[in-house]
Parts: structure tokens; sequence; C-alpha cells
């Protein structure tokens, strides 16, 4: 009897996991509508977009040319965008002097790292950089040169780029002159390219 008992209780032990349910409890904001309950949840942001289809093949060459360019840069405009927030952070307690030797020694950092990378790109690839930082900044060159530098650093930069084709005051429109930019990067950002 003992036997048949423990055989029991064994063969009841073993099969309780099999039909047993589990359930998985999801805690959702919800509002109930005419008696309906609906869940309510914030979801980022999608831009959708559709196949790029080019006019001709020097439309595709143009526009695999931009992508080759805004992939080299865009890395450094990313690194530009958070070492002038990080340096905008340091200086906020400091006196003038001291912000003064701070963005001396940032700016020796960075010319001793990129110094030479950047010195090798390209007439264009300059061009976006200064479209890129601007995005990233959320301010155009022209404006951290003369905040950083002063007024007559950022007028000599602004007129020596003019004469070869620069404007460091140009600003980044995503949905007009630079919507062929905007779209790589955010291509790049999904993981696309």
């Amino acid at each position: 009897m003992k036997r048949l008992l423990c055989i029991l209780v064994l063969f009841a032990g073993l099969q309780f996991p099999v039909f047993s349910q589990t359930y998985d409890v999801i805690v959702a904001r919800a509002r109930v509508i005419d008696g309906d309950t609906l869940p309510i949840m914030d979801l980022p942001p999608v831009r959708v977009k559709g196949y790029i289809i080019y006019r001709t093949p020097a439309d595709q060459r143009r526009f695999e040319r931009l992508v080759r360019n805004v992939k080299k840069v865009y890395p450094y405009a990313k690194l530009a965008g958070l070492k002038l927030r990080e340096l905008d952070g340091k200086m906020a307690g400091l006196n003038e002097l001291e912000q003064r030797k701070l963005y001396k020694k940032a700016e020796d950092e960075l010319k001793a790292e990129f110094g030479d990378e950047l010195k090798a790109l390209t007439f264009t690839q300059g061009h976006i950089l200064l479209k890129l930082v601007d995005r990233e900044t959320g301010t155009p060159t022209y404006h951290i040169v003369k905040e950083l530098r002063g007024n007559f650093v950022a007028f000599f930069w602004q007129s020596l780029g003019r004469l070869f084709g620069y404007n460091l005051k140009d600003t980044y429109d995503p949905e007009g002159d630079d919507r062929d930019i905007e779209t790589i990067v955010q291509m790049i950002e999904n993981g696309m390219i």
C-alpha cells in the first residue's frame, strides 16, 4: 500500500509541471473606451523611406559618392558634438582664464589625435562635415568658433573659407538642401548601411 501511495505521489508530482500554466504579466497604461480596454504605449518615431529610384546612372554614382563621403565624416561630426557638450559642461563654473586653458588643452588633444585625418578630407567631405557638425550641435560652425575663439578668429576663418567656397554660417536643412545627407545619416543610424 505504501508503495502504491509513493508511486501515485511521484506520478502526480511529475505531471504537475506539465499541466500547470504560466502567465507573463505585462503592465501597461490603458484607457477604457466604450467598455473596451485599449493599451496606451509610446513608440519611437519611424521614418518610412521608399526605394531610391535613380533617373540616370550618373545620379546613382553621385548618391553612392555622397554615401561614401557621409560615412567617412559622420563619426567626426558625432565626436565633435560629444566633445562640445562635454566641454560646455566642464566650462560652466570656470573663469575666463581657466576656460581658455581648458579649451587650449582640448584643442591640442584633438589636433594630435585627428589633425592629419581631418587635413586629408576632400573639399566635399569638409563641406559635409560642416553641415553634420551643425546637425549634431544645433549651432553653425561659425558660432561655435566665435564662442570658443572669439570674433576676430571666427571672422578670419569665415573669410578664408569663403575664398575656397565654404560658408561657416551655413545651417543644416534636413527637409531642403540636405535631404539626401539626412537620409544617409538615418540609414547609418538604423544600421542599413
